[in-house]
């Protein structure tokens, strides 16, 4: 700055706005632009000067104006020409009545280490009023004298907007409510928030520049496909919910709920929008989504059990009754569905399994009565290769092979719900369904003991594929429901001759 000021030698124009503004000497010296003339380097300095973002000027150690760039012009509308070589801003630039305090103000940073803030209105060449910020520094000569200050001004509005830009960046990277994580062009973290660290599982350091599926298990396609879009194509116009599966630390897995929203991020100091990254925000539903999937599960199977009670009543056979409610009953609840019920007399077993003794000893057990050995005789069931509805079996009396230990029996004994599910693998699935009775496919079953006026007439048996979640405490809830149903229609079945009473 002190070079600059060494080479304006010529003496400054007046300084009262009456001037035709400085002397042609004065112009001369300053060049074209404002800028100091002569030499390579005299015009890189003005070349930066009018390039910076910020209006600056500077001032001589007489207070006289030296250096004036094109975002000065731009803000107050008076040309490098007009305002270098007046000595302050009075009378031109700031109104009369503040022209004292205002040069006092700027020309003190002559003489203080460090930088100076002020807040003053300065007049736009049209007389219009604008309040600026101004950073104002002194410049010390090559002998360590006071030469000039430098001042960098902006609008105020411009530079409080610029703060509030700030300030919400770092409440959203601090500790916000929602997940905040920045992405670049190649989808890899480059800042995460507290948030989003916690809900992915893991520190905010140790997320930036890896890759989103060393934490994201499942999921993490439809994620990058998102982000992929929003750097294609734009933001998309309303919020996203993606479903996810996380590792744990422990090496385990958990499922989550995000709604997501995407924000393209583009340089605003490139001519054209160049794609920096995406800003990924985002808030974890899971509690929410999976409260209103039990409550329109609940309001679904509600409205099953009602239709389907409306139509067994109009059914004439008491067997048809049955197969109907569970037809109705397996709609989104399992994909197979079979009906076994007690061979003979069905003997009265109490609730609080008192049939369990006879049970025993029908497996070699030991037994404190009498009781015959529970047989199972198949009367209806779901086909086995399709999904469709379940239909009468002709067995002709015999009983169902089933084993020591098996779920259904094990119902009878209990007098109550057994659930059972496959053990992990897929080479033993056909093996386990196939040796208790069950289609090949079945993975999950829920036997589920059919009672009427005290007594236990058989066994319903629910069967799920792989691609279903096992049975839950719920499940079998509603499967009780819907056997209760049954069991008031099978039970008329004893009143009739026929092969399966």
């Amino acid at each position: 700055m002190s070079a600059s000021r060494s080479e304006t030698t010529r003496p400054p124009g007046p300084d009262g706005p009456e001037s035709d503004g400085p002397e042609s000497g004065a112009a001369e010296a300053a060049g074209p632009e404002g800028g100091p003339a002569g030499g390579p380097g005299a015009d890189l300095l003005a070349a930066l000067l009018d390039g910076m973002d910020a209006a600056l000027c500077a001032f001589d150690a007489d207070g006289v104006i030296t250096h004036w760039n094109r975002e000065a012009e731009r803000i107050l509308g008076w040309s490098a020409d007009e305002a270098v070589g007046r000595r302050g801003f009075a009378g031109w630039a700031v109104r009369s009545a503040d022209a004292d305090e205002v040069h006092g103000r700027l020309m003190s940073a002559m003489g203080v280490p460090g930088r100076l803030v002020h807040e003053f209105a300065l007049l736009r060449k049209d007389g219009s009023r604008v309040l600026v910020r101004t950073q104002s520094a002194g410049v010390r000569g090559a002998d360590g004298r006071p030469a000039g200050v430098y001042c960098a001004f902006s609008e105020v509005h411009a530079q409080i907007d610029l703060e509030r830009s700030i300030a919400l960046s770092e409440a959203l990277f601090d500790d916000a409510v929602w997940g905040v994580v920045l992405v670049d062009v190649d989808l890899r973290p480059t800042v995460v928030n507290g948030h989003a660290a916690r809900a992915l599982g893991s520190g905010r350091t140790a997320l930036l520049g890896r890759p989103l599926g060393e934490t994201v298990v499942q999921g993490v396609e439809e994620l990058e496909g998102a982000l992929q879009h929003v750097l294609a194509e734009g933001a998309p116009r309303a919020l996203a919910e993606l479903w996810v599966t996380l590792r744990t630390p422990d090496g385990g897995e958990r499922r989550r709920c995000w709604r997501s929203g995407f924000l393209r991020l583009a340089s605003p100091l490139a001519e054209e929008p160049v794609p920096l990254g995406v800003g990924w925000l985002f808030q974890d539903v899971t509690e929410a989504k999976l409260t209103a999937q039990e409550a329109d599960k609940l309001r679904f199977r509600s409205s099953q059990l009602h239709r389907a009670g409306r139509a067994a009543a109009e059914c004439e056979s008491p067997m048809e009754a049955a197969t109907v409610c569970l037809d109705f009953a397996l709609v989104g609840f399992a994909d197979h569905a079979l009906i076994d019920l007690v061979l003979g007399e069905p003997a009265a077993v109490n609730s609080h399994g008192a049939y369990g003794a006879s049970y025993g000893a029908s497996h070699g057990g030991a037994s404190s009565g009498d009781m015959p050995p529970t047989r199972l005789v198949r009367v209806a069931a779901t086909p086995g290769g399709s999904v469709g509805p379940c239909l009468p079996v002709s067995a002709g009396g015999i009983p169902v092979r089933y084993r020591e230990g098996h779920p259904a029996l094990q119902a009878v004994a209990r007098t109550g719900s057994v659930r059972a599910s496959a053990p992990s693998g897929a080479s033993t699935t056909p093996t386990w369904s196939v040796s208790r009775q069950w289609p090949p496919d079945s993975v999950h079953a829920l036997c589920t003991v059919l009672r009427s006026r005290g007594r236990t007439l058989g066994v319903v048996t629910f069967l799920r594929g792989a691609s279903r979640p096992s049975f839950e405490r719920p499940d079998a809830v509603y499967a009780e429901d819907v056997t209760a149903r049954m069991a008031a229609s099978l039970d008329l079945l004893r009143s009739e001759p026929g092969p399966e009473a």
